[in-house]
């Protein structure tokens, strides 16, 4: 499939880089993850490090300062965890399985890392809690209230993915389109990766129509790379949560239509992301700057992470 990808996909356009400490975040992550009790030895281990979290983190904030790397790359860890606790281990078969585990993580969010987590939310919870905690320590609370709301988002749209599995749904384009920017875990490592900005906008110019349709077509970006990198991996599955999957339903395209169709689907959307950050860029506003950049990094970095992590090889 990477061949596929490699020859179908635009390159984006953007520098490739990589942090300098992110060998040393692998280690330190992977046992921030053990710590936790996420994961233990033999193949949970093995599954987390072939998914590389230092190395898309490293890429997605090149520049940022260690600690703040350090916190995006732990939660890149948890949400491989938790997605592959969905995926792979059977959390995700039914919402009757999942809805208790998503209640106590509801709770723990709750809390905006305030005193102790909820004993009852198990490792998982363990670690979330520690997350927002430590976003809370850096005292930008209009940030921790972002990432919080998104990692809500988040849980809701795992239930979402298993009610489809219990009934044997496939969603269609336009709803998984929608759906996919949620499942994909993207705007809560946004905000860390905002964390560490020097000079972000405030709020007024955050909510500019034209400024979130930039985030909303970078998620975009990395969600369709993503799928169609992980398609070889992913096709088996009977649910079907992923793109090159429902453009086949929906259309009758066959496979090779699909996977084309959802790389033109990239494509296109790289163009449209190009097209309205050139607008941003051209109001003359220099407090957008630091958060296109940080779309760029993230754009190229799920891109080059693609074409070297182990996880959908």
């Amino acid at each position: 499939m990477r061949t596929f990808a490699v020859s179908a996909l635009r390159e984006p356009p953007f520098p490739a880089r990589r942090h300098g400490s992110t060998d040393r975040l692998t280690g330190e992550s992977t046992a921030w993850a053990q710590s936790f009790g996420l994961i233990e030895s033999g193949h949970r281990l093995s599954r987390l490090r072939r998914a590389d979290a230092a190395g898309l983190a490293g890429r997605a904030a090149p520049d940022g300062p260690i600690d703040e790397v350090r916190l995006l790359t732990d939660l890149i860890s948890w949400l491989f965890v938790m997605d592959d606790a969905c995926d792979e281990d059977g959390l995700g078969a039914a919402p009757t399985r999942l809805a208790p585990v998503v209640a106590n993580l509801l709770d723990v969010l709750d809390r905006h890392g305030d005193g102790a987590g909820p004993a009852a939310a198990g490792p998982l919870g363990a670690a979330l809690h520690d997350l927002c905690r430590r976003v809370r320590g850096r005292g930008r609370s209009a940030l921790l209230l972002r990432f919080v709301s998104r990692v809500r988002d988040y849980l809701l749209a795992l239930l979402w993915e298993a009610s489809n599995r219990e009934h044997g749904r496939a969603p269609g384009v336009a709803e998984y389109v929608q759906m996919r920017r949620h499942t994909g875990g993207v705007h809560p490592s946004f905000a860390l990766t905002d964390l560490a900005l020097a000079g972000f906008p405030g709020a007024a110019t955050r909510t500019e129509p034209t400024l979130l349709a930039v985030d909303t077509l970078a998620a975009d970006l990395v969600c369709w790379c993503n799928d169609v990198f992980s398609y070889s991996k992913e096709r088996a599955a009977p649910d079907g949560h992923n793109l090159v999957t429902v453009i086949a339903r929906e259309s009758g395209h066959d496979e090779q239509a699909a996977l084309r169709a959802a790389a033109d689907r990239f494509n296109d959307t790289l163009s449209a992301y190009l097209a309205a950050e050139a607008e941003l860029l051209a109001a003359g506003d220099p407090s957008v700057h630091p958060v296109l950049t940080a779309r760029r990094n993230w754009i190229r970095a799920t891109y080059d992470w693609s074409l070297v992590a182990a996880r959908y090889a």
